[in-house]
């Protein structure tokens, strides 16, 4: 997670890159977006690296080997979308276990991984350009992903009175997280007990490469990738920015069978929360309709003030937290 703002929202997690961010001095000055932002030849390059780890970020008793590299791929291409990004190429090192041998035909645990690797990044025009390869106690897919950006956002540029935006809709993969975790205890195997559909949107994610593009040429005051939960990534945007949030839990987009308070919990949506200045409206969210083929709905606005304030139908509601890889103990 690299960028411009030192300013993240609350958290343990956040509080150790904050300390980290302190320890590295001027080493680490432009650290706290969702890209490196480097300007060579009147361009920006955009950089960033995405680490999935089994046991945290994904179980192999729930995904395809080719479904891991897709994910982890994805994941990573959803920070250049979110920085309003053209991908170029990615780098992965990858992690095996060498003791566990899961086939499919011929091809070896590396190859299916990197097959998926490689059908993420040709699904948005990108091309492998490296990479390592290393015996692991366990799977481990960290990717690098680069892309060029004409007009890039950063999470800091959002205003009072800004119309706070999400494309897509919300809360599916919560609801294939909880369907798995619910099978045989947790040990479920890959069969079909999630929807086609449902599967899908947990399996292979769909970084939103052109809905980023699209709301940078149309004047994105700031954006963010949700892959921590819509509060908790609200609240990065809003610390960046230095400004509050305000969210109506009732215009919040919902997967269905999904509520709002559900949807706005769930992580690894890969959806854009994004910024707007207030002139655009509804003719903007159907261009924006006609042009990517999802939805926009206008979820809030940005007020003055810091941190994130919920409502649903005028009555607060405290925002559930965002997800913490070291949550206070």
């Amino acid at each position: 997670m690299t960028g411009r703002s030192l300013r993240l929202g609350p958290g343990g997690e956040f509080d150790r890159l904050r300390a980290i961010f302190v320890a590295l001095g001027t080493a680490g000055r432009d650290l706290g977006d969702d890209c490196a932002l480097l300007s060579i030849g009147g361009r920006t390059l955009a950089i960033s690296i995405d680490l999935s780890l089994e046991g945290v970020h994904f179980r192999t008793d729930w995904l395809a080997l080719r479904e891991i590299g897709w994910r982890a791929t994805a994941a990573a291409l959803s920070d250049l979308a979110a920085e309003g990004a053209t991908p170029l190429g990615v780098l992965v090192s990858l992690g095996v276990p060498g003791n566990r041998q899961r086939r499919t035909g011929n091809a070896s645990p590396a190859v299916q991984i990197m097959a998926g690797v490689g059908a993420a990044a040709r699904s948005v025009g990108a091309s492998v350009l490296g990479g390592d390869l290393v015996r692991s106690p366990r799977y481990l897919v960290d990717v690098c992903v680069l892309g060029v950006a004409q007009r890039p956002v950063r999470r800091s540029g959002a205003r009072p009175g800004d119309g706070l935006w999400v494309t897509g809709r919300l809360g599916g993969a919560g609801l294939a997280l909880a369907a798995l975790r619910a099978a045989r205890g947790g040990r479920g195997g890959r069969g079909g007990r999630l929807a086609p559909a449902l599967r899908r949107r947990f399996a292979r994610p769909v970084p939103r490469i052109a809905a980023g593009r699209w709301l940078a040429r149309r004047g994105a005051r700031a954006m963010i990738d949700i892959s921590d939960g819509l509060a908790g990534d609200a609240g990065h945007l809003a610390a960046a920015s230095g400004v509050g949030v305000a969210i109506e839990l009732e215009r919040v987009p919902c997967w269905p069978g999904v509520t709002p308070l559900a949807a706005v919990r769930s992580g690894e949506e890969y959806e854009l929360l994004v910024a707007m200045p207030r002139r655009f409206g509804t003719a903007g969210a159907k261009a924006f309709g006609r042009a990517t083929g999802l939805p926009l709905t206008r979820i809030g606005a940005c007020i003055a003030g810091r941190g994130v304030r919920m409502t649903h139908d005028g009555r607060p509601i405290t925002p559930p937290p965002g997800f913490d890889h070291f949550p206070a103990q």
